[in-house]
């Protein structure tokens, strides 16, 4: 996918970008590929790939989120959907949560070249930081981090009563949901909205968004070895 089909991807959901924010994805592209060299940010690499699987996948959050956030990313890795969403949503803040120390070093560069205004990188696990952050965000966004009923413990207690937790699904998204049920119960949580989107080559991809309706019980998160043993 070049630029201009990723551009009449993007006014089919309404969404458009200035010459600037276009000059941002070309910078953070670039980055990407040469930062990609020295270290493993992403397996997507070719300039195509990069802007359907990465770049068009990510935007597809703008409909979802309030432009004016304070969002919680986690697990960003290469900055997926932090950076995309930055770029298109100025007034976004957001707070990236990575325990991979490299990859933090990469997402602040990327900051700093692309002068991303609210932007903010944590080299720490979102289990810890629910301890001085806990129910302090609007949104919590996760991608390609772990399953449902994993992603909900790890993330939900970061998120304020009444905030949305953002969970970007593939295929499989629907069964999922069914999955994290038991999840959703304990942690206060209801389905507010799923999101189907076909990409043009990579296929059908959902974006799960879940309202937290109650405070999340002070026993959770566990440990993340726990969590991981006996998900929810």
């Amino acid at each position: 996918m070049n630029q201009s089909t990723l551009l009449s991807e993007l006014k089919l959901r309404g969404i458009e970008l200035s010459k600037t924010q276009l000059n941002q994805f070309d910078l953070y592209m670039n980055l990407l590929i040469e930062w990609n060299q020295r270290m493993n940010l992403t397996a997507i690499t070719e300039p195509e790939e990069i802007n359907e699987k990465h770049f068009l996948d990510c935007l597809c959050l703008v409909n979802l989120i309030d432009p004016k956030a304070n969002m919680a990313d986690i697990g960003s890795g290469a900055g997926f959907p932090a950076i995309p969403l930055l770029i298109a949503l100025p007034d976004l803040r957001v707070t990236m949560v990575e325990p991979i120390a490299k990859r933090t070093l990469f997402l602040k560069e990327v900051i700093k070249q692309l002068e991303l205004k609210n932007a903010l990188v944590l080299n720490v696990r979102s289990e810890d930081l629910a301890k001085t952050s806990r129910e302090k965000f609007d949104v919590v966004s996760a991608r390609a981090v772990a399953a449902l009923p994993i992603l909900c413990e790890i993330c939900v207690p970061l998120l304020k009563v009444g905030g949305n937790f953002v969970a970007m699904k593939g295929s499989s998204g629907l069964e999922e949901v069914e999955e994290a049920k038991n999840a959703m119960r304990i942690l206060k949580l209801k389905v507010k909205e799923i999101q189907k989107e076909v990409l043009p080559s990579a296929g059908l991809r959902y974006n799960i968004v879940l309202n937290k309706t109650e405070s999340t019980p002070l026993s959770y998160p566990r440990q993340y070895a726990q969590i991981k043993k006996r998900p929810l």
